[in-house]
């Protein structure tokens, strides 16, 4: 008996410390505090292995990821128009986020997985659209 209550004894503190992963939630928007066509949050900082879920608050809005602003070994995400989407994000590092119909209107955001500070250099390189680039660099310069 006394064996069985120690080995339960060091279990629970090996594996009770442990944090379990957490959901959040992002509004996809008309508008909202920040403007029209918004994600909400616009920017987020979690754990590897957290998961956020895109919810579809107004119609004609979807989520997906920019694979050029994503880390290396990433899986590609593509949400469909007026639909939820749950995405786990197991690498660190930072990930860019759009909504298509509306990315040149800006509707982007930022994720931030992990302790890293800074996204990688490139992150903000290649086209896009002008008010989507400033958006993001609003975003980042939050970090």
């Amino acid at each position: 008996m006394l064996r069985t209550l120690t080995t339960t004894a060091v279990l629970l503190l090996a594996f009770g410390g442990s944090v379990a992963a957490e959901t959040f939630e992002v509004k996809m928007l008309n508008k909202g505090e920040a403007g029209r066509m918004i994600f909400e949050p616009s920017s987020l900082r979690i754990a590897a292995g957290d998961t956020v879920k895109f919810l579809a608050t107004d119609r004609g809005h979807n989520a997906e990821s920019v694979e050029e602003m994503m880390p290396d070994g990433a899986e590609v995400f593509v949400g469909k128009i007026n639909e939820e989407i749950e995405v786990t994000f197991d690498l660190e590092g930072f990930f860019g986020i759009k909504c298509k119909p509306h990315f040149a209107m800006g509707m982007v955001m930022v994720i931030a997985v992990g302790d890293a500070e800074t996204p990688a250099e490139d992150f903000l390189e290649g086209r896009m659209p002008p008010k989507a680039k400033k958006r993001f660099e609003e975003q980042l310069a939050a970090f």
